[in-house]
Parts: C-alpha cells; structure tokens; sequence
C-alpha cells in the first residue's frame, strides 16, 4: 500500500466528467504486405507477460473513508486484460481523419476507478494497412516523463521482443487489501511526514524567495514580466463540455534543429513559435487574433536524473507567445527570450516546488471547486491566466516496436480543462516531432484546422529562415515551372502514412 502524492491526488479530485484527467498516446505501427496475424491479440498477450514490469499496471485506489484524504495505491495481480486491452474496428474508408476522430472520442471517456487505471485500444481497418494503437493513463500514475519510461516496458528496441523474466511468487487476485483504520492510519502518517519537511525546508524557502526577489537571472530586460499577467479572451476560453476532438502533425526533427540552431534558440523555443504561428492563423478565422499576445502554460519536469518513479513530477510556468507580432522571425526571438526567462525563474526555485503537499480535506475542497468552476461557467467571467497548454516531452530517439511490428508514428494527447479548451502536446520520436492537438470540442470543433494551420505556420518560418537569393539582372526572365517546395518535401519526410 502507498499513499498517493499530494499533486498526484489533485488529478483524481479535480477530475469532472467534463474534464477527464487522463493523458495518453496514439501510434501507427507497420504491418507486412499481407499481413494475416491478429495484431491486437499479439498486443494482448505481450502486456500480460510484462504486466510485473510496472506498476502502473497492477495499481488501483483505495478509497478512503469519506474521501477525507487521498486514496492509496494497491496491487491488483490479476488484471482484467479482455478489459484493459480492446480491439476496435474503423469502418471503410479507413481514413486518418477516422483514427483521429475515433481517438478524440475515447480520450473523452472517464477511466473506471475500480481497477488500474489504464487502457489500450488496437484498431484495424485503415486504408494505409496500418493499425492504430491508442493508449490512455491516468495523470495521477504518471506525468510525461514517466510516460516515456513506461514505453520502455511496452515497446522493444527491435523487432524480436526482448525476453522477460518472470515474476517470482504465486499471483493473487488481490495482494493486499487493507482495512479504513490501516488507510486512516497511513494519510495521517503521511501528512505529519509532510508538516515536518515544510518545517524543516521553511528556511530554505525563504532564502529562495529573497533571492528571486528583483533578479533576472541574466534575462533579457522585461522578458520575465512580459510572461505574467491575465491573457486575452479568446474562443479557446471558455467552460468546455466531456467530448474531445483530436488531431496529429509530424514535422522532421532535423529541420526544427536547424531552425533552432540558425537563430540561437532551443528546440522548445522553435516548438513554441510554431504552436504561435498555428495559432495566429487559427484565429485569424475565427474571433480574430487578439491585440494582446496569448499565453502558454507550460509545463517544466521537476524529476531528478535518474529518477524513474512513476509519479508526477512537474510544475507549470508561463510564457508569452508574442501572437500579436506578424514577422515570424521576430516572434521566434521574442518567445526565445520570453521562455528563457521563465525557465531560469523555475530552475531557481526548483529546490522549493512542492510536488507532494499535506491532503487531509483536500479531495473535498478540489473537487468542490472544479464543480462549481465548471457549473458557475466562472471561465466566461475572468479573464484567462493562460489560453493555452503546451507541452514538449523528449521521447525515444529511436524506433521502437510492439509484437514485431515497427511503430511509425508516436502521437500524445493530454488535458483540456474549463478555460483552457486545448492542450498542445509534443513528443519527439526517431526523427520526428509529434504534434498532438486536444481540444474540448465546445472550444475547437474541429482540432484538423490547427493540425493544417501548424503546417503553414512551419512553412512560413522556414521559407523567411532561407537565405535570399541573388538576382540575375543580367540574364532574360523566362516562365518556368517551380520545382517542388523543399519544406513540404521535409514535412512529408516524417512518418505519416494513411493521411489522405
């Protein structure tokens, strides 16, 4: 038995059926010309013998009584795998635009609590000859940097899967079932643990927050304020509805480095100006793009080197996404120099960012102020702190694969919450970043129009990234045929079959 973390229990008690708190990933795997196995059973049966692998697997809650403190962890030996790991059928054609919708509408579906929390969809029948592979967790298991670690345990480095030892012991439908006094006994003991280091580490917080008082950190002059501050209203803000719609982009790593690179920026700053980009033209036709820029929430890990517990580990910043500057080259170093400064203002105070926090009443006072944000419609009365969420997730560099099958394409999706109507979540993987669009349906109908619009906002950076070219003023104009645009050549580069 372990009781759950304090932020680990704020995903299960902010949790409405309006506002799912599972994250998840959707792939593409190859399969052979002719292919005649049954891939979803293959799937099946190499969970099962790796089920002891990870925990995530084998963990359900136990509630406590009156829910006047976070649950706790217990082992489940015996999953239900006819439950956990589901095959689904597209109907013909088989499109991309099918796998996504049908992704969008699982992702709305609440886990069931009574048992692990997670699930794995195999789906057949698209046109390309792939199958889709869509996987749910919820937030309280894991954060991203977990995920990654559990792929560890789902995929293999080649085709032939690695060889598993089994576990030592006899299963049992339930290991451990503890009694209301043991998981009365066990919060109590678990927040006078966390009183204790509060006090202990309350000098440390202090001196921590003197010096972060009136510093920079070597920022450039006001990027730190800029990055603070209600956003504007936009039709992404807004209390949301439990349906989801979903879409995927994959753009080729290497040229996002070279942007990077040709303009003195990290990789995220360039994921950052794209999901800007994106977003300017996405509004441009509907609302119209706000005076004042737009604000991301972004997530930053907390988790040590070498850490490998499946917990969340993280905290939020924010940065601005410069969305009322048109020149893309400009806003890219805006947004470079906006999210340098919110990066060195969290690495500051890294030493002092809760992940786990006393929890006796917190269930009732989380849940009952998700209840009435949602209810209240309290998103349409105050203006945003942030319009959108996005996240950049470091994935496998290289490809990685299930059953013998080769996975193509890795995909994430993530939380929308009242007010905040889309989740941009980006994973790298073997060459290619993943870009995953989650929105709330009653914010975004349609997540595609973000998915084309990210594909010009690229383009658009690229082409004002080229260096110009020189006219022959002396040689004869003539028509001529352009050649084919080089950015849609590596665009088109990353893994992405079965789009239409």
């Amino acid at each position: 038995m372990k009781p759950l973390s304090g932020l680990d229990g704020a995903f299960l008690h902010l949790e409405t059926p309006e506002t799912p708190m599972h994250v998840g990933s959707l792939h593409l795997f190859d399969l052979p010309p002719g292919y005649r196995g049954d891939f979803h059973a293959a799937v099946k049966r190499l969970i099962a013998r790796r089920l002891h692998l990870a925990p995530v697997f084998r963990r359900k809650l136990a509630p406590m009584l009156l829910q006047f403190a976070n649950p706790a962890w217990i082992r489940d030996d015996a999953p239900d795998m006819d439950y956990h790991v589901q095959r689904l059928t597209l109907p013909p054609p088989g499109t991309l635009a099918q796998l996504e919708d049908c992704t969008g509408r699982l992702h709305s579906e609440l886990l069931d609590r009574s048992r692990p929390l997670w699930r794995i969809y195999v789906i057949d029948g698209l046109a390309s000859g792939q199958a889709g592979y869509y996987v749910k967790v919820h937030h309280a298991v894991l954060d991203g940097q977990a995920g990654v670690l559990l792929t560890q345990t789902l995929f293999d480095l080649t085709p032939r899967p690695r060889s598993v030892p089994r576990p030592r012991g006899r299963s049992t439908a339930s290991a451990e079932d503890p009694g209301m006094g043991e998981l009365a006994v066990a919060a109590l003991r678990h927040d006078a643990g966390q009183y204790l280091k509060l006090i202990r580490h309350l000098p440390q917080v202090v001196r921590t927050l003197v010096g972060l008082l009136g510093t920079t950190g070597g920022a450039a002059p006001g990027a730190l304020g800029q990055n603070f501050g209600f956003g504007p209203r936009t039709p992404l803000n807004v209390p949301i509805t439990g349906e989801r719609s979903f879409a995927a982009l994959s753009l080729p790593l290497d040229a996002l480095k070279q942007l990077a690179a040709q303009h003195e920026a990290k990789l995220n700053d360039v994921v950052l100006a794209l999901c800007s980009g994106a977003l300017r033209r996405y509004l441009a036709h509907h609302g119209g793009i706000p005076r004042k820029p737009l604000t991301a929430a972004m997530p930053i890990s907390l988790r040590a080197a070498g850490n490998t517990e499946m917990t969340t580990q993280a905290t939020m910043t924010l940065v601005n996404l410069q969305t009322h500057l048109k020149d893309p080259i400009k806003r890219l170093r805006a947004i470079r120099d906006a999210a340098g400064a919110a990066k060195a203002l969290t690495g500051r105070a890294r030493g002092i960012l809760p992940t786990d926090f006393p929890t006796i009443a917190t269930p009732w006072v989380l849940h009952g102020l998700a209840w009435l944000y949602g209810r209240l419609g309290v998103a349409r009365r105050i203006p945003p702190i942030a319009n959108v969420v996005v996240s950049n997730v470091p994935g496998p560099p290289v490809p990685l694969y299930a059953a013998g099958m080769r996975m193509a394409t890795y995909w994430p999706l993530s939380i929308a919450e009242h007010g905040v109507g889309l989740n941009v979540t980006v994973m790298s993987y073997a060459g290619a970043m993943g870009f995953g669009f989650t929105a709330a349906r009653s914010a975004v109908p349609d997540a595609r129009r973000l998915s084309a619009a990210l594909a010009e906002a690229f383009d658009e950076l690229v082409a004002a990234s080229a260096p110009p070219q020189p006219e022959a003023a002396t040689r004869p104009r003539r028509a001529v045929t352009p050649p084919a645009s080089p950015t849609k050549k590596a665009r088109t580069a990353a893994p992405r079959k079965g789009r239409p």
